[in-house]
């Protein structure tokens, strides 16, 4: 009877045994999964970063550059009303200072025009010059979490 008893305990210090090891390894390769992912999530945070900092860059050059446009505007603007108001006040009849004020509203609003349009276009160039480091960053999220789209 004292083999049996001792079998039985073998047997079952084995299974322990085996339970520990499995277990361990379970421990282990989760522990391992979770620092990958950590490492993976950290890498993201950092290319997140650059994005929003390239984003905010190419925002900041396009605000810089339709600023300057718009001043440049702003004074041909100024200095077009001048020279057509000392035009306006050196004609020699009032059908003459009529034709001047006509033109010169005519080009002024055709001028208008022009730059709304091409502010337009600025902001059109900014803003999607300025999303697509984000946009990049959304689509390695995606990929990241293996979420599909539909």
């Amino acid at each position: 009877m004292a083999k049996t008893t001792t079998k039985s305990t073998q047997n079952g210090s084995e299974t322990v045994e085996a339970a520990l090891d499995s277990g361990a390894d379970a421990v282990k390769g989760g522990f391992e999964k979770a620092a990958k992912g950590y490492g993976q999530f950290m890498a993201f945070n950092k290319n997140t970063a650059e994005a929003v900092l390239k984003s905010a860059n190419a925002t900041g050059k396009g605000i810089e550059t339709f600023n300057a446009e718009f001043f440049a505007y702003t004074r041909k603007s100024v200095e077009s009303g001048l020279a057509a108001t000392k035009a306006i006040m050196s004609s020699k009849t009032m059908d003459e200072a009529f034709q001047l004020q006509s033109e010169f509203g005519r080009t002024a609003f055709e001028t208008y025009v022009d730059e709304l349009a091409k502010f337009g276009d600025m902001a059109l160039t900014t803003a999607k010059v300025a999303a697509e480091p984000l946009q990049e960053r959304v689509a390695a999220f995606v990929e990241m979490v293996g979420v599909s789209r539909a």
